[in-house]
């Protein structure tokens, strides 16, 4: 399975963050999973692909021109895109995605996400997605999530179109009953 993963480009202030980062990639990687991701060496991107790799598992990583620098891209990745802009980079992730995973990140972490899940709420993604809330970090989205459902502003249960998984396990229940 292609598991397409947002995250930072930053650690972030709890080590947690890191270390989950680096498990699900040990997962993906033992796994026969393909990591598809931003492309970047630095942060939770790097974390994620390097446990990915260590395992001897395939990466695919996707960056526009403008990162593609010495200090930011990885330079030991299975395949290696180069895009134009940002949005290409987000189409061609969702291209090559066949399960969607956000671990805590930015800004850009969640506009990636939230992409993903409006395609679902569209119904033009069938694609798993998953917020990995670790430690609690999406706690305040979830809350927003399940606030939307009952403003009417989701028709369906939020569910239906997002999992809020808090742990490893959880996640490969999810993606295994995917696979059926």
């Amino acid at each position: 399975m292609n598991i397409t993963v947002y995250c930072g480009s930053q650690f972030g202030a709890d080590p947690i963050y890191q270390e989950k980062a680096k498990e699900l990639g040990h997962w993906i990687g033992t796994n026969g999973h393909t990591l598809i991701y931003g492309g970047g060496k630095i942060g939770l991107m790097g974390a994620v692909a390097d446990a990915v790799l260590a395992e001897g598992g395939p990466v695919i990583g996707v960056i526009p021109e403008f990162l593609k620098t010495p200090d930011k891209v990885h330079d030991r990745l299975t395949k290696l895109y180069t895009v134009k802009t940002m949005e290409d980079r987000k189409r061609r992730m969702i291209d090559l995605g066949e399960a969607f995973i956000a671990l805590p990140g930015g800004p850009g972490t969640l506009e990636e996400i939230s992409e993903i899940m409006s395609l679902r709420r569209l119904k033009k993604c069938t694609a798993p997605c998953l917020i990995y809330n670790v430690s609690g970090y999406y706690d305040p989205l979830e809350s927003m999530c399940q606030r939307m459902g009952r403003q009417e502003f989701i028709v369906s249960d939020y569910e239906e179109i997002v999992l809020f998984p808090r742990c490893l396990d959880e996640i490969r229940y999810y993606l295994e009953e995917e696979e059926g």
